[in-house]
């Protein structure tokens, strides 16, 4: 782990602030955000989503693979500690994977326990009133982050949202509808089934996931399948 307190806090938010006033644009502010965390905290991985529900969730930036496969299975299976965190407005805590996460997500903790994850923590990103997002830390091994390891993972959340409001509000280089669509096929997908079952979107997306779970796929990976005429949308019809 590498140095940690007020000063490195207040490094990371000057380096961020620097990019940005060089030119830099608000997704490259997030990865610096996320190396800030492995760098900061007792943590092995980072990534950072924007969301306006468990219908609606689009990755930034991960910052390894493992933190890609968690911010996939969560959005495949519309559960995990990012979802709770985003919804309950409050950062979600699991030192242990594998021994306290099936009481909130069993799906996703049952899934989750062939990746080397042995802890992750959720943290919203919030605005007053707004919601924007989530940022998602794992770790290997399982445990907890101290008290002083929190104030320095809110802090790091901070700068994190500041850079996601100033998309938001146009005041970061880079525009919020420019985002990336990490799940562009899946809303593909999703209006393919609309239009052959006549169902509203949240059914449509219920449907291609609970088609992907029970072929054990992920839902971006029926999506593409979908999306490329590999898969025609009557197989994901009622039985």
């Amino acid at each position: 782990m590498g140095e940690t307190g007020d000063d490195a806090v207040q490094h990371v938010r000057d380096a961020v602030i620097t990019g940005l006033r060089g030119g830099g644009t608000g997704l490259a502010a997030i990865e610096s955000v996320c190396r800030a965390c492995v760098d900061l905290l007792p943590v092995d991985g980072a990534s950072v989503s924007v969301m306006t529900g468990v219908a609606s969730r689009e990755s930034l930036y991960a910052s390894d693979l493992t933190a890609s496969r968690i911010e996939a299975l969560q959005f495949s299976l519309g559960e995990g500690p990012c979802f709770q965190a985003f919804d309950t407005q409050r950062p979600v805590f699991t030192p242990d994977v594998r021994a306290t996460g099936a009481a909130a997500w069993p799906v996703f903790a049952a899934e989750i326990v062939t990746e080397p994850v042995g802890a992750v923590f959720a943290f919203p990103l919030v605005s007053g009133a707004i919601s924007i997002g989530a940022l998602d830390m794992y770790r290997r091994a399982p445990g907890w982050l101290s008290r002083d390891q929190v104030a320095v993972a809110l802090r790091v959340v901070d700068i994190a949202t500041l850079v996601l409001l100033g998309l938001r509000l146009g005041e970061v280089q880079g525009a919020w509808t420019d985002l990336p669509l990490s799940h562009a096929q899946v809303h593909q997908a999703t209006g393919m089934l609309i239009a052959e079952f006549a169902i509203p979107a949240e059914q449509a997306l219920a449907r291609l996931r609970g088609y992907a779970f029970a072929i054990g796929r992920l839902v971006d990976d029926v999506a593409d399948d979908l999306v490329s005429r590999r898969l025609a949308p009557v197989a994901l019809g009622p039985p």
